[in-house]
């Protein structure tokens, strides 16, 4: 097997942390590129200075749901081995990213920066209304079980600004059930913990 590797930056304000995910069940290890300079220092592999970004052998994989779909590939942790359930996954994993995020971030975004009727307010609730009338109806996105689809849009509707606009129960729990996962906390102290001891070095 080819040795999976997870870069992020060695260290980052305490705004943006996000977490890397062990729900693949695969092995894997951490590697890191510097903050400073994140502008330039490894756009060979992340052509935008972004983090993360995934090495799988002599395989190179920027954007996170890109890495994403690659992992659920590799296993059917993540998503179901038959077209139906592949199929399905693929679609809400896009749509977690295309539909839904592509409203929250700039929504996010405008209200961080002192904007809070910033005129994205109605397609935002209207994309997560929809959301919610699908998530009132099931318990995971596709067949019935947890898949690559939950993890991505799980992570989109985590953002404590987000999981507070409106009244939506069904997504709401659907987002608890996902950060509720064994992996999830995992992942999400593991990260926290290699971020703290950078905090300590540049203290």
């Amino acid at each position: 097997m080819s040795e999976l590797i997870i870069w992020t930056y060695d260290w980052v304000p305490k705004g943006p942390r996000g977490f890397v995910r062990e729900e693949a069940a695969l092995p894997y290890t951490v590697r890191t590129v510097p903050f400073d300079g994140r502008e330039i220092n490894h756009l060979a592999h992340q052509p935008f200075g972004q983090v993360p970004f995934l090495s799988d052998g002599e395989l190179q994989i920027f954007e996170s749901g890109a890495g994403v779909l690659h992992l659920a590939r590799k296993t059917d942790e993540l998503m179901p081995r038959d077209p139906v359930g592949e199929a399905h996954t693929l679609q809400w994993a896009i749509a977690a990213l295309n539909s839904i995020e592509m409203v929250s971030v700039p929504w996010w975004f405008l209200k961080m920066s002192g904007k809070e009727d910033n005129g994205l307010a109605g397609w935002m609730g209207l994309r997560l209304q929809q959301l919610e009338r699908v998530l009132s109806e099931r318990e995971w996105l596709v067949t019935n079980r947890f898949t690559a689809a939950d993890l991505l849009m799980a992570d989109v509707l985590r953002v404590s600004e987000v999981r507070s606009f409106g009244d939506r129960p069904a997504t709401e729990a659907h987002v608890t059930r996902a950060t509720n996962r064994p992996a999830f906390k995992k992942a999400y102290a593991d990260q926290m913990a290699h971020f703290e001891a950078a905090d300590a070095q540049r203290a």
